[in-house]
């Protein structure tokens, strides 16, 4: 008696599995920041509030299409499941950074079905080229996300908070309300600032 074939079915849902397995790395993957009560932070907790962030913030983006804003939210980062993340500081010394992240985006969906590996390699691209309204604002999100979990973290000693104030500025200010959230979130960045300076002029002076 002859076995039957194997299921297409089978196969999809093998291959899945395995994606799943290995996009598990993004939940111990490291970024250069840390949370309130000082855990260093991970690509998955990043892309988990940026997601949120968009989910509550939707009712003020009238001709977006949502889904798709929290699916490129969802892929923005799959990449660092590989080769992990790069801080914004050094990513200008690597300018191939993008290349690098998409051929690990591309090796990470590989065990997928065809469809769905297509689709997300061309959300990560349209992402990349902020070319479409949802793309513009994922990348707004992404970057105000980051500033606000830097403001709120239990950021080394050294870490150089002014360093926000001028990133991902151009994904933030052609939109009201991104607009609107960066200008309360820069404000917190300098005040984070005057706080560090403080600290590090009290120690001196108790040192001295």
């Amino acid at each position: 008696m002859s076995e039957a074939p194997a299921s297409p079915l089978g196969a999809d849902l093998q291959g899945t599995l395995a994606f799943l397995r290995a996009a598990e790395s993004l939940k111990y993957m490291t970024r250069t920041s840390w949370t309130s009560n000082g855990q260093q932070e991970t690509v998955a907790a990043h892309t988990w509030r940026l997601c949120l962030m968009a989910l509550v913030l939707a009712q003020h983006f009238p001709g977006i299409d949502v889904g798709k804003l929290l699916r490129m939210c969802l892929v923005h980062d799959l990449g660092e499941a590989i080769s992990g993340d790069i801080s914004a500081a050094l990513q200008a010394s690597l300018p191939n950074k993008a290349e690098q992240e998409r051929a690990d985006l591309v090796q990470l969906v590989q065990p997928l079905p065809d469809a769905v590996r297509a689709d997300l390699v061309a959300l990560w691209d349209e992402y990349e080229a902020a070319a479409s309204p949802e793309a513009k604002l994922a990348k707004g999100l992404d970057k105000l996300e980051t500033i606000l979990q830097h403001n709120q973290g239990v950021m080394p000693a050294d870490f150089d908070f002014l360093f926000n104030i001028g990133y991902g500025a151009a994904y933030t200010r052609d939109h009201p309300v991104l607009a609107a959230l960066r200008g309360v979130l820069d404000a917190e960045t300098h005040e984070r600032a005057r706080e560090q300076v403080a600290t590090r002029r009290s120690v001196s002076g108790e040192a001295s």
